[in-house]
């Protein structure tokens, strides 16, 4: 029992207390979710620039907009694989996602965590704030700083380098526990948040200009404990 207890302390924050793996994506269709595209509002002709091909969830990247979970999430990780099927681009997951085209009359309130190509683990604030270690090197001088139209929104994340090369899968793994995020990108740590805003939200993916493909978007719920990031 001694032995067991102690293996159970060594064991990372976030893979402690963690319920069964399931998919947000059933391989068929977009069941589970919405999409919310400003184009479709007014133009009839206009995409929906997310599909189902040979199994995989597709953005295609254009009209922009965002496929958004009909499930609030709380207390999980979320390990998304996913690859750009042709010319690198932009897109983006985010986590703890509510009101729709809260900015630029597009975005969620949310915080996004940037899969964009050599950016992947960047952190955008979208009308919801989050902190990170050296805050003044990484998002710039504190005066600009902000979560709305016009402010310094980007938090750099620790590398550059953890992609695979174009046209190869990438696993990205984003860990939200109470108020904090946690992202790989490929094993390594690439970005570690605190004092977020929200809690809780829906979860989204992007089309923002370039075609990407996804072919495992798998959540893994994380019992609520404490966490002493949030004291540091």
């Amino acid at each position: 029992m001694k032995i067991i207890y102690i293996f159970c302390l060594l064991l990372p924050l976030g893979l402690r207390s963690q319920s069964a793996s399931y998919s947000l994506f059933n391989g068929r269709d977009l069941s589970g979710w919405h999409i919310d595209v400003p184009e479709m509002d007014t133009n009839a002709t206009a995409r929906n620039p997310f599909i189902v091909r040979n199994g995989l969830l597709v953005s295609l990247g254009t009209p922009n907009g965002h496929l958004i979970t009909d499930a609030v999430y709380q207390n999980f990780r979320l390990q998304v694989e996913y690859r750009f099927a042709g010319k690198p681009g932009n897109c983006g997951v985010l986590v703890f996602a509510s009101t729709p085209r809260s900015l630029y009359q597009m975005f969620p309130k949310s915080i996004e965590v940037q899969m964009m190509h050599k950016n992947a683990g960047d952190f955008w604030c979208i009308v919801e704030d989050i902190e990170v270690p050296d805050m003044e090197k990484r998002r710039g001088p504190r005066s600009e700083w902000g979560i709305t139209e016009g402010k310094k929104r980007r938090i750099l994340n620790l590398t550059d380098g953890s992609e695979k090369p174009l046209g190869e899968w990438n696993t990205m793994i984003v860990e939200c526990l109470n108020n904090n995020v946690r992202v790989w990108v490929n094993d390594d740590l690439v970005n570690d948040g605190f004092n977020c805003t929200a809690h809780k939200g829906q979860i989204a993916l992007q089309a923002e200009g370039a075609e990407v493909e996804f072919r495992k978007v798998e959540l893994t719920p994380i019992l609520a404990l404490s966490d002493k990031r949030n004291k540091r």
